[in-house]
């Protein structure tokens, strides 16, 4: 058997009757039962792939079963069929009585609809028995009747059409069926009417039948004896218990089948996923034909040669088979592919940085910092005890019941889930940032004295603006903020100006130490050229700009400026006259600033055409002087042995690779431009990522502000409220207060 048929015959589809994106067959019959798939219990990864004799026993059964359920559907849909005609037939039955009782008192009417004013219908209607096919004989006039069950939206149209054909040669009644009858085909509900028409000769009958019939109508054979009618729905009557009893019997056994299929599809699926994944993979194989062999070429971890060979070793000792599997190691000049171990802590954090790109084989994988850096970037946004202690709480919940939740198939639920670890480190560091911003719940938390003393107005000035003093015996907050700030009127000035400058010094460090993985990179694959054409240059001018600013934030922050008697400038001011009016300062930070800051921009602006052109002609030049010496291309094809430094003397094969495929031919042009691109986007990215960090202080506020209000408008009034009404309202608030928390501060973060 070949593999492409073997995977033909292992595909899900072809087994199971699976069609595109639909759940397939068995799918469709459980949900129309009602009936839930089980899920699978055991890890899917330690279930042993099946043998070739068990997927043909697998497609067997599973046809068994298709052709079982589908003939006991078919039966099911028959005895819906004529559980619905009998239903009609009865409603046909009650209602012809009452028409046949109204009839007698309509004769004139009926003689003028036929236009027979000689005939007289109906006259002793109740005195004669009707004939089986429901013609009677009138002193010599036949008269005949049509009764059936239309539906209610063709029923104005079937009117219409026999009044035209007919040229109102018959008289026609019709009632409404209460309860619409469902099709067992479509599985609709349908509104139908019953019909009774009188004529007066069987040529108009069977054109009155074929309209209704042709426009989905059923007709009906209805006695006009009142006690014949009687026996008839009796007999209906019964065969309609007869049929519903069977009806259900047929249910039971297809649940019961589907049931029993339920407990066991998904292990199915599972099983046939793997084969088809074995034979899949076997068709990527290339065919020795001569030594009837396949061969395989592909990459693998250096890490799990050992497993691989442990394991090929263990399937050919259970599979009883003399010739073994050969591996051997491939010298090639082709790119491996980026190999990322991850696990479940891990995976996270990886998926996030994938999300924007993919180290290439052998760079510095940016997603272990990401570990530290993401969450805690996080948590300075976050910057809140309570919260934190919220969001700890619900992630140690995940991962403690991780086995239970993962089943969970909620869309929004299992992406919450699958980021459990990054919202337990990123809880755990918004613990540490609601310590250094003393915030719980927009409070503070008074775990130290106060480095500041306030002194209250007396005399009734209780109004008055009161002012602290700072301790001069050099006390200050061990840890954090103090949290004598909080609902002072200098409070969001203060902190504005804190945040921000943490926020700007968080982002130039986290910018260098990412800036510093290209000189890693660049080192372990010995490309001297990337570290001074590119990190060089890129550093510097980094440092002259952005890193000057972050000297002068820290140096701000270090003098006393009470005791030098000036006033602290403005570093916003400071750092757009540096471009603007270089050399020219209104308020000095400290001496020699505006010649520092002329000497900086010079520096950062010759790194430009640096970066613009090192590295490009650089290239070239390496590249002509390369061509001067009679360098040509590599021969086309090398001749590598697959057991080359291999010790194993089971066989050599020889496979030949075109190690010059990934080779491109320089071009000086391509090169200039990725360049010129390259320069630019640093260029504008180190001031928009700059200003993007200040986004940390922007949601840092915001988050702080929300805090405030929520408490202010919920339990803040209710705490000051005395009394039951102060229970009730501490009781009401506090759930309002705690939903709206999770709900916005804590879900919506």
């Amino acid at each position: 058997m070949s593999n492409d048929s073997c995977v033909r015959r292992c595909n899900p589809r072809k087994v199971f009757g699976l069609t595109g994106q639909e759940a397939g067959y068995f799918y469709v019959q459980m949900r129309k039962a009602g009936i839930t798939l089980r899920k699978l219990d055991l890890d899917a990864e330690r279930l042993a792939s099946p043998s070739i004799s068990e997927i043909d026993q697998l497609a067997g059964r599973s046809q068994k079963l298709e052709q079982r359920i589908s003939a006991l559907n078919d039966n099911y849909v028959t005895l819906k069929k004529r559980e619905r005609d009998l239903i009609e037939w009865r409603w046909v039955l009650w209602e012809a009585g009452g028409f046949f009782d109204r009839a007698l008192g309509n004769v004139e009417e009926i003689r003028a609809s036929t236009h027979n004013d000689d005939a007289p219908l109906l006259s002793d209607l109740e005195v004669h028995n009707a004939a089986p096919n429901a013609e009677r004989l009138y002193s010599g006039i036949e008269i005949n009747f049509v009764a059936g069950v239309i539906s209610r939206d063709r029923f104005a149209t079937f009117e219409r059409i026999l009044w035209r054909t007919l040229r109102g040669n018959l008289y026609m009644k019709q009632s409404e069926i209460p309860e619409p009858l469902t099709d067992p085909t479509s599985n609709e509900a349908i509104k139908r009417n019953v019909f009774l028409i009188f004529a007066h000769s069987k040529e108009i009958v069977a054109k009155i039948r074929k309209i209704a019939e042709s426009m989905g109508g059923e007709v009906y054979n209805v006695d006009e004896n009142s006690d014949l009618r009687r026996d008839q729905i009796h007999a209906v009557n019964n065969r309609l218990e007869n049929v519903q009893s069977v009806l259900h019997n047929t249910q039971t056994i297809i649940e019961a089948e589907l049931n029993q299929i339920a407990q066991s599809l998904s292990v199915w699926m599972v099983l046939i996923a793997k084969e088809k994944a074995v034979y899949t993979t076997l068709n990527l194989f290339s065919c020795d034909p001569t030594r009837g062999t396949l061969i395989a070429e592909c990459w693998c971890p250096t890490n799990d040669l050992p497993l691989i060979r442990t394991t090929l070793q263990d399937v050919t000792n259970r599979a009883g088979l003399s010739v073994t599997s050969i591996i051997n190691e491939i010298r090639t000049n082709k790119k491996p592919p980026t190999y990322l171990k991850t696990n479940k802590f891990t995976k996270g954090f990886q998926t996030i940085v994938n999300a924007y790109g993919t180290a290439t084989y052998q760079e510095v994988n940016p997603a272990m910092p990401v570990i530290v850096t993401f969450p805690f970037l996080f948590a300075v946004m976050f910057g809140d005890f309570g919260h934190a202690v919220i969001m700890l709480s619900a992630a140690l919940a995940m991962i403690y019941w991780e086995k239970h939740l993962k089943k969970v198939s909620f869309e929004l639920f299992a992406m919450i889930f699958y980021g459990r670890y990054i919202a337990l480190v990123m809880a755990i560091f918004s613990l540490f940032t609601g310590l250094i911003y003393n915030d719980v719940f927009s409070k503070p938390m008074t775990l130290f004295d106060s480095a500041w003393t306030f002194n209250k107005p007396g005399g009734g000035q209780e109004e008055m603006p009161v002012s602290g003093t700072l301790d001069e015996d050099g006390y200050r907050y061990p840890f954090g903020l103090d949290w004598a700030w909080h609902g002072t009127e200098n409070d969001l000035l203060f902190s504005n100006s804190y945040k921000m400058k943490m926020s700007i010094i968080l982002g130039w460090a986290h910018m260098t130490y990412s800036l510093c993985f290209s000189y890693i990179n660049a080192r372990h694959l010995k490309k001297p050229i990337d570290i001074w054409g590119n990190f060089l240059p890129e550093m510097i001018f980094f440092q002259a700009i952005f890193g000057y600013l972050v000297f002068c934030i820290i140096y701000k922050w270090s003098v006393d400026w009470f005791d030098t008697g000036a006033r602290p400038p403005s570093l916003l001011n400071m750092l757009i006259y540096m471009f603007l009016q270089p050399g020219t300062l209104d308020e000095r930070l400290y001496a020699g600033q505006e010649y520092v800051q002329v000497i900086l921009l010079l520096i950062a602006f010759a790194q430009v055409p640096i970066l613009l052109f090192f590295k490009p002609f650089f290239l070239r030049w390496d590249h002509n002087c390369a061509r001067a010496t009679g360098y040509r291309e590599i021969g086309e094809t090398s001749r590598v042995s697959a057991l080359d430094g291999d010790d194993e003397s089971e066989g050599v094969a020889m496979i030949t690779q075109n190690i010059g495929e990934d080779h491109e031919e320089f071009e000086f042009e391509e090169v200039m431009i990725h360049q010129v691109i390259h320069t630019i986007e640093f260029c504008l990215n180190c001031v928009s990522h700059t200003a993007s960090y200040l986004r940390l202080w922007a949601l840092s506020l915001a988050h702080q502000q929300l805090s405030v209000v929520l408490w202010n408008m919920t339990l803040g009034p209710a705490l000051k409220t005395g009394g039951v009404v102060g229970v009730i309202m501490i009781v009401v608030c506090f759930y309002i207060w705690f939903l709206l928390t999770i709900a916005i501060l804590v879900c919506m973060e």
